[in-house]
């Protein structure tokens, strides 16, 4: 992996790019108007990060379609609970106005930040990604992304990026940290079924779920352990998740109930 900047360029853009390239610890390589095939293949077909002024893109050598931030999901999404619709991940782990959120499986971010709205200032989203370039691109994108309302903008911002293994993770945390510990196991298969974003099978980290890691989370959770998964997916009966079917969707939510709550979205 090393670092670039766009075509088109300027002396800030490429000390930005170098400064990137240190916090990453990869090299910086000049771009000299080449493409940015021609790049890789002289950097012996490498992957890259192309740094631009508006975008920063994730480059897997050999595809055409590069990766960059894109709220676009999450937007929608929103916009449904503005119109007074209930979002189906909210309901599973009874997410509301202050609550606290552990995000297990950053991905794109749409579900940080479709939970980061529904908790609002008063609450927390803490979102882990154990790959350190999408997690760093990802991070930039909900701190830099400007176009939509303002209340949407808000709402990224407040997610916390932390690049680490949700195991590890979950393993040094206090018991009760947080009211939801969610789970996406969905993120590679739904990159499959997407031309736009399928770059990132080769980034993305693949680690199955497993009862310590389970456990953990019910540790760590104070009232809710959450699950995406699909729908003919065993995960569910395996470690015991209640399931909230929908007839027409690909996938489902569960949760495992840690704690009684004194009131429920169901």
């Amino acid at each position: 992996m090393f670092i670039t900047t766009a075509g088109r360029t300027d002396k800030h853009s490429i000390e930005l790019a170098q400064q990137v390239g240190r916090e990453l610890d990869i090299p910086y390589v000049a771009r000299r108007k080449r493409s940015v095939k021609a790049v890789q293949e002289a950097e012996n077909g490498a992957d890259c990060i192309v740094y631009g002024k508006k975008c920063i893109e994730l480059h897997r050598f050999g595809e055409q379609a590069p990766f960059f931030f894109h709220p676009n999901v999450a937007m929608i999404r929103i916009k449904r609970l503005l119109q007074g619709e209930r979002d189906p991940y909210l309901v599973a782990g009874n997410i509301t106005t202050g609550s606290t959120v552990l995000d297990c499986t950053l991905g794109l971010g749409a579900d940080a930040i479709v939970a980061s709205f529904a908790v609002g200032d008063g609450g927390r989203v803490v979102a882990l990604e154990d790959n350190r370039f999408l997690a760093f691109l990802v991070a930039h994108g909900l701190h830099t992304w400007e176009d939509g309302e303002n209340s949407i903008i808000q709402a990224m911002r407040r997610v916390e990026v932390k690049c680490m293994h949700h195991f590890e993770a979950l393993k040094q945390m206090a018991d009760n940290s947080f009211d939801v510990v969610y789970f996406d196991p969905m993120f590679e298969e739904s990159i499959l079924e997407s031309d736009g974003i399928r770059t990132l099978t080769h980034f993305a980290m693949t680690h199955s779920l497993t009862e310590a890691i389970i456990e953990e989370a019910k540790r760590v959770a104070r009232n809710r352990v959450v699950l995406k998964d699909h729908f003919r997916s065993l995960r569910f009966e395996q470690f015991g998740f209640q399931v909230l079917k929908r007839k027409t969707a690909k996938f489902h939510y569960g949760f495992l109930q840690v704690n009684q709550e004194p009131e429920t979205l169901e």
